[in-house]
């Protein structure tokens, strides 16, 4: 399974982490990432608030799944434009993810 991972901070670096045991990882990415994540995904350097670049690393490289960490990306509606897009992704859509992301909500 190829894996996307999206974000660089300590949330996604354990999820890397994780991600990296499963007998069923065969690639593992992240963008950004960090130091940490670097040394078991192959860090990419797109901003995690790229979606359209996100989008096209996703598919271009075949993707099975994509991972969110971070809800800016999330509220910005980084799942609902893979879904259009027929990438599957793990996180919240855009108005599940205001849940998070607005202090008003």
């Amino acid at each position: 399974m190829r894996v996307l991972l999206v974000g660089g901070g300590g949330r996604e670096h354990a999820l890397a982490w994780k991600l990296a045991q499963s007998p069923r990882l065969s690639k593992l990415y992240a963008a950004p990432g960090n130091p940490g994540i670097a040394r078991v995904a192959e860090c990419v350097a797109i901003r995690d608030d790229a979606i359209a670049d996100l989008a096209e690393l996703a598919s271009r490289e075949r993707i099975d799944l994509t991972v969110v960490g971070p809800e800016a990306p999330l509220a910005q509606g980084l799942a609902d434009r893979f879904t259009e897009r027929g990438l599957p992704v793990f996180g919240p859509t855009e108005a599940a993810a205001q849940l998070e992301a607005s202090k008003v909500f």
